[in-house]
């Protein structure tokens, strides 16, 4: 499944659980539940606001980090997701 999709998906908060079980990272997901609930929204109303504030946010020198990162990844999908999601603390404090 394209990246696109899973994100286009995540209304489905079982989508969400999935994609961040998925990923293997027990503290990102408490923290993106934590970074939700503080704001009012959904686990996945919240990864889709961050997600793309990194997009409309994030520096030259930032996408060119990551995707030197995602080009050498098994899985670049996830590897922008983590990237993502793990600055959504920082994003959700300039909100």
């Amino acid at each position: 499944m394209l990246l696109g999709d899973i994100i286009a998906r995540f209304e489905d908060e079982a989508v969400v659980s999935e994609t961040l079980v998925a990923m293997g990272d027990l503290a990102l997901m408490v923290r993106i539940a934590t970074l939700a609930a503080e704001h009012n929204l959904s686990a996945g109303e919240f990864a889709t606001h961050s997600i793309g504030r990194f997009v409309n946010g994030a520096s030259d020198e930032e996408w060119l980090t990551l995707i030197g990162q995602m080009s050498r990844a098994e899985n670049p999908g996830q590897i922008f997701l983590r990237h993502a999601l793990s600055n959504a603390w920082l994003l959700s404090q300039k909100a």
